[in-house]
């Protein structure tokens, strides 16, 4: 049973080959002419009305391929039947478009080899317009046609080959220019590879699966005779000799068929039966391994009927398609993912270029804020070092303030230790002076007692010298007096030396008496200048933990009632030892 859209692929190579400008349209006249061969072909009758009536809406007068298809199935296709030859059909689409394609004298096959590679091109080729063979197919076929010439299989040379060939693949003269150059078959006996294609010519367009001559059994005489036979994969045919002229019968191969081995006899060996619905055959070959290959094919051709699948190379090229189908489609949508990956990855790329200026602004304002930390932190530690010199230099001054009332104090109390020295030579100068004064005292009474007695030893000589004492008692008296006279000179000389001292004494009082004002005075003021930079003293020594005497330096060590009871017992004990002070 043919085909239809491989009889289509016939008929647009012939439409092809009538577009001769290649603009994908072809005239009425033309169209009527190549409808007029197929209806020939076909065994259908031609009515050349149908076609003006089916485009009398097309002015131009030219139709394209989509135009046709619709009258060629309508009007042909559907009226077609199993009448008529398939290889006549092909011939007459082949003869009507090869010498336009190609040309025989170039090519190393002949005008019949071309074109059963043309038939083989039909067969494999893709399902759409125009018509490609692809790489799997093209290796496919190339693999047939070697092993059918007793050749091997180079994959090497085929991928060198896969590499320079074009995407969408090969037409179907381009094949025929592959096969016809020997590009796979170079060096091997044309009459090899003629040999070749028309193994595989049978095999992919013919269908056959099996040939070879069998002995055969009559059915009437049982006579054995030798035939050619043909197995397709529903039918068994047999010719009486190889050149496929005389054909004698064929019989169908049906789910209810069968194929048995039999026993030798009747001289015979390697006898097989097949079982068919009207019929049966008892064959018979020349050895056990044809008879198993024949049993084998049979069988596998038995099996189809049953599954209700197609012959073996179109099951194995329906295979194929659906493979490359699905590859295409695993393609699409791998082409689909990667679009959308892509646009996912575009997106994620605008997205990350979005972050990454959003970062680049974002580490512009951390670093324009690391800028104003480092220069606030650079200003802070400028303060810093600025109080930190400040208080260094104020410290400095305290040290040095400290210092200098410390040898202010060490001073002061060298000042009061000269002083207390001072003081106890005053108080014996004072204690000199008063001795004196009550020496001069005791000596001014003696004095008086001196006077007293001269006084009454006058009144006594001028007594005596009234009452006329002798001479040598008033001599002995002015002796006497003269004694008393030299002994008062003495004690005036004395009383005048003593006079002396006592004027230097309180000379010497008066000049300690200022000295100790001034030192006192200086005291009052290193007093107040203590009092004033009360926080020395914390510095100086401990206070108590009660609330502490705030300074212009922080803290000090006592409180003010410490600081008064400190006075008040630095005043008394200064009063004590210092009385002229009070």
């Amino acid at each position: 049973m043919w085909r239809s859209d491989e009889l289509l692929k016939s008929i647009w190579h012939a439409f092809s080959a009538l577009d001769v400008d290649h603009s994908g349209k072809v005239s009425k006249s033309q169209l009527k002419v190549l409808s007029y061969n197929l209806c020939t072909v076909m065994n259908i009758p031609h009515d050349p009305v149908a076609l003006e009536e089916h485009f009398k809406d097309d002015d131009q007068g030219l139709v394209s391929n989509q135009g046709y298809m619709p009258y060629l199935k309508r009007f042909i296709l559907e009226k077609a039947r199993d009448n008529f030859d398939v290889q006549d059909f092909n011939k007459m689409c082949w003869t009507m478009s090869y010498k336009k394609n190609i040309s025989i004298k170039t090519l190393l096959i002949s005008n019949e080899d071309a074109f059963k590679v043309w038939c083989i091109f039909n067969f494999l080729s893709e399902d759409q317009y125009p018509l490609v063979i692809t790489a799997d197919e093209i290796e496919y076929l190339m693999r047939m046609l070697l092993e059918a010439m007793g050749s091997s299989w180079n994959q090497d040379r085929f991928a060198e080959y896969k590499l320079q060939l074009k995407a969408g693949g090969l037409s179907a003269w381009e094949l025929i220019n592959l096969v016809g150059v020997a590009h796979f078959s170079k060096g091997m006996n044309p009459h090899t590879v003629s040999m070749g294609i028309t193994q595989v010519f049978q095999e992919l367009v013919l269908d056959v699966l099996k040939q070879g001559y069998l002995m055969k059994k009559g059915l009437k005489r049982k006579n054995w005779t030798e035939r050619w036979f043909l197995l397709r994969s529903n039918t068994l045919s047999y010719y009486l000799c190889e050149d496929l002229v005389d054909k004698r019968a064929d019989v169908v191969l049906d789910q209810n068929s069968a194929v048995e081995s039999l026993p030798d006899k009747d001289e015979k060996k390697c006898l097989f039966l097949v079982r068919c619905a009207d019929r049966s055959f008892e064959l018979c070959v020349t050895d056990k391994k044809r008879k198993q290959e024949w049993i084998q094919a049979l069988q596998t051709c038995i099996q189809q009927a049953r599954l209700g699948q197609l012959s073996p190379h179109r099951e194995a090229r329906r295979r194929r398609r659906e493979l490359r189908l699905k590859h295409a489609i695993q393609e699409e949508e791998l082409a689909e993912r990667m679009e959308q990956l892509q646009a996912t990855n575009e997106n994620k790329q605008r997205e990350l270029e979005s972050m990454r200026k959003k970062l680049e602004e974002a580490a512009a304002a951390a670093a324009a804020e690391e800028q104003r930390r480092m220069q606030s932190q650079t200003d802070l530690q400028g303060r810093f070092m600025l109080d930190l010199a400040r208080e260094r230099m104020v410290r400095e001054q305290m040290e040095q303030q400290v210092a200098q009332k410390s040898s202010e104090l060490d001073q002061y109390l060298q000042r009061e230790k000269e002083l207390k020295d001072m003081y106890l030579r005053l108080q014996d100068a004072l204690d000199h002076q008063r001795d004196a004064k009550q020496e001069e005292e005791d000596m001014l009474k003696r004095q008086d007692r001196l006077l007293a007695e001269e006084v009454r030893k006058r009144s006594e000589l001028e007594q005596m010298q009234q009452s006329s004492e002798s001479q040598a008692l008033v001599k002995q008296q002015e002796e006497e007096r003269q004694a008393q006279e030299r002994a008062l000179q003495e004690a005036t000389r004395q009383l005048l030396t003593l006079e002396e001292e006592r004027h230097g004494a309180v000379e010497q009082y008066q000049v300690v008496t200022k000295k100790l004002v001034l030192a006192t005075n200086k005291t009052k003021k290193w007093k107040t200048r203590v009092a004033h930079h009360e926080g020395l003293v914390r510095l100086i020594q401990p206070g108590s933990k009660g609330t502490l005497v705030m300074t212009n330096w922080g803290p000090a060590s006592f409180t003010h009632a410490e600081l008064e009871l400190r006075k008040k017992s630095w005043q008394e004990r200064k009063s004590r030892e210092n009385p002229l002070l009070q």
